[in-house]
């Protein structure tokens, strides 16, 4: 018996490099979708930061067969298309919730981020994430928080002491009444 076709093997090579490359995957089952639809979607993707690519299931079996990648394996049934993400997922689960809400033939079966497993619900939820930028922001917001607040207490010492000299200088000048110094009612004491 022959073992498997070249064409084959090299589809397979194609899909684990896909997926060794990629930050995640998002798959997809696109059951009534037109040609020009899968084109469109393709395009929004390629923008958004993805690869939309249309392979065997079988074929992704084997490639993903003992590695991390395996948890892959219940969504591959039906006719399924796998987005391949390079850096920041969110934008991409966006653009296919967006693309699903017009075309309901459309439907997300799961994910990869890294090597966790995501069913529907969790790749769905990839498209609420703020992105990568607000990420940073906000915790570039946190770190900056208690410096914040450091600063602002370092800044209220000084000023506490002078409205604590400046209430002790009244309260000496009140004792000493009116035109005499204080100088002298601190001679007394």
């Amino acid at each position: 018996m022959a073992g498997p076709r070249p064409e084959k093997v090299a589809v397979v090579e194609q899909v684990r490099a896909h997926l060794d490359s990629s930050d995640a995957a998002i798959l997809t089952e696109y059951r009534g979708l037109k040609v020009g639809d899968l084109a469109s979607l393709r395009r929004q993707l390629r923008s958004a930061g993805a690869d939309y690519k249309i392979f065997k299931n079988t074929l992704v079996r084997r490639a993903t067969e003992g590695t991390e990648q395996a948890g892959i394996v219940p969504f591959l049934e039906g006719p399924t298309a796998i987005a391949f993400v390079r850096d920041d997922v969110g934008p991409v689960a966006k653009v296919l919730r967006d693309f699903a809400k017009a075309h309901p033939g459309l439907v997300v079966k799961g994910g990869l981020l890294g090597t966790k497993t995501l069913d529907a619900q969790g790749a769905g939820a990839l498209a609420d994430l703020p992105t990568r930028e607000v990420l940073l922001a906000q915790v570039a917001g946190a770190f900056a928080a208690p410096m914040r607040q450091f600063a602002g207490l370092l800044q209220a010492l000084p000023r506490n002491f002078a409205y604590g000299l400046s209430a002790l200088v009244e309260d000496k000048n009140a004792e000493a009444g009116p035109g005499e110094p204080v100088a002298a009612v601190a001679a007394e004491d």
